[in-house]
C-alpha cells in the first residue's frame, strides 16, 4: 500500500468534491434558484481526515485501485459546517492516472452527491464534478463543483466553488 501522501493526490480529488463553504446567506437553496433561473455559488474548504488507498498491486498505480476519504467541511471563518464521503477508482493507470470519482456532501440542510474523472493525479490539479442531485434543500440540485488543491501539509485541503443551477 502507498502511503497517504503519496496516495494525496487522488484523496485530494474527493476531498476537493466534498468541502464547501457558503459565499453568500441564500446560497443553499438550490430550489429555488431552478425556479428564478438564478445561479447560487458556495464556498467550502475540505480537510482530508481519513485517506485509504487499496491497490490492485502494491507499489504502482493500476487499473482498479480504490481510494476512500472522509474530509470535514469548513465555511471561510473555520466552522465546521459538514463533510465528505468518497471513493475513486483509477481507471488509468501510470504517470497519466485518471480516476473516476463519487463523492457525497453532507451539510446542515440536506446532502449533495458528484461525480467525475480526476485527470491530474500527479500535481493535485483542479478538477470539476457534475452535481447528480441531492436530498433536503438540495433535492433538485444540479451544477457542478469546482475543486482546487491549496495546502497539503500536513493535510491535504482544496477549495471547493460549488455552482447551483
Amino acid at each position: 500500500m502507498r502511503p497517504i501522501r503519496a496516495a494525496g493526490l487522488g484523496t485530494a480529488t474527493l476531498v476537493t468534491l466534498l468541502a464547501l463553504t457558503p459565499v453568500t446567506a441564500g446560497a443553499t437553496d438550490p430550489g429555488s434558484a431552478q425556479a428564478t433561473g438564478k445561479t447560487r455559488t458556495l464556498v467550502y474548504l475540505a480537510e482530508a481526515q481519513q485517506l485509504t488507498r487499496f491497490p490492485v498491486t502494491p507499489g504502482a498505480v493500476s487499473q482498479g485501485d480504490r481510494v476512500v476519504v472522509r474530509s470535514d467541511l469548513f465555511d471561510e471563518a473555520h466552522n465546521k459546517v459538514g463533510e465528505t464521503h468518497g471513493t475513486c477508482t483509477t481507471t488509468r493507470g501510470g504517470a497519466d492516472e485518471a480516476e473516476q470519482c463519487l463523492v457525497t456532501y453532507v451539510l446542515p440542510d440536506g446532502q449533495l452527491t458528484t461525480q467525475g474523472v480526476y485527470f491530474n493525479y500527479v500535481d493535485q490539479g483542479p478538477f470539476d464534478a457534475a452535481i447528480n442531485g441531492g436530498t433536503g434543500k438540495y433535492e433538485k440540485a444540479r451544477g457542478s463543483v469546482h475543486s482546487e488543491t491549496i495546502d497539503t501539509d500536513p493535510k491535504v485541503v482544496r477549495r471547493l466553488t460549488i455552482h447551483l443551477a
